[in-house]
């Protein structure tokens, strides 16, 4: 399985982004698809996920402004980012999770990674103030 985000860029406290995962997975019902963050300095932080079978996930720091959808077609999924703030500031990953892992963070907030899930190599995302 192969990821490849894109859609990161410089952007100004309120804009918008939108980030793209591109999955070579031959169907969606077999992964969930998860959004990470990376700011520096800071532990990696799940932001939300996608499942056909088992719905959305959204952290609450970004709950209310990020939108993550699929377009199966595509074998693409995408975060909308709107109001976006000098917090949401990192490298963006996205990542193909076992069906498993992604219901567990789905329904439970948690994510357990097990070193068996698929990453993407990752795309900026810089906020300025």
């Amino acid at each position: 399985v192969q990821l490849v985000e894109s859609g990161g860029g410089l952007v100004q406290a309120g804009g918008s982004l939108r980030l793209s995962c591109a999955a070579s997975v031959s169907s969606f019902d077999d992964f969930a698809i998860g959004w990470f963050r990376q700011a520096p300095e800071k532990e990696r932080e799940g932001i939300s996920c996608i499942s056909s079978k088992d719905g959305t996930y959204y952290a609450d720091s970004v709950k209310g402004r990020f939108t993550i959808y699929s377009d199966n077609v595509k074998n693409t999924v995408y975060l909308q980012m709107t109001s976006l703030k000098p917090e949401d500031t990192g490298v963006y990953y996205c990542a193909a999770l076992h069906e498993v892992h992604g219901a567990e963070w789905i329904y439970s907030g948690i994510y357990h990674p097990d070193g068996s899930d698929y990453w993407g190599q990752g795309t900026q995302v810089t906020v300025s103030t």
